[in-house]
């Protein structure tokens, strides 16, 4: 039994022992079983307006995936999987990379066709410099590092 019900049957069992609506008692069970009347209603009403947009979310996800694949990625499904990454990767122009600002703290893509010691932060327009590509021989790779090159 649902909300609605259950108050309706309180209701019914209310009026069926024919209590007096004019007593002390009966006036306040009688307000009691109103107010429950009411809220019952709303919360259904509720329930089905949650319902409604939970569904209206659902398809806006589902439109919002097909538009990110279709502007994002191609048919090659590594792109997708090594942008999720947060690492380097190789696209069909080069090889990406992703940096911290150290101004403003805006995470800055950019590919190896761009100057590193040249790169501007697109969001505070601060230079970025002091950047070094690790092709797996630098001094600072551990050797961990060039497995994963």
């Amino acid at each position: 039994m649902g909300i609605c019900e259950n108050a309706a049957y309180l209701k019914g069992l209310f009026d069926g022992y024919e209590i007096d609506k004019n007593t002390k008692e009966g006036k306040v069970i009688s307000m009691l079983l109103d107010l429950v009347s009411d809220m019952a209603d709303k919360i259904a009403a509720l329930e089905a307006d949650n319902k409604e947009l939970h569904e209206y979310v659902e398809e806006l996800d589902c439109d919002l995936g097909a538009v990110e694949e279709d502007l994002y990625f191609d048919e090659d499904e590594d792109d997708y999987d090594d942008l999720n990454d947060g690492e380097d990767y190789e696209g069909e122009d080069g090889e990406y990379y992703e940096i911290e600002c150290p101004s403003c703290g805006e995470v800055v893509c950019f590919d190896d066709s761009l100057d590193p010691d040249e790169l501007l932060c697109p969001a505070c327009g601060e230079k970025i410099g002091g950047i070094e590509i690790c092709d797996g021989v630098c001094a600072t790779c551990s050797e961990d590092c060039k497995e994963n090159i």
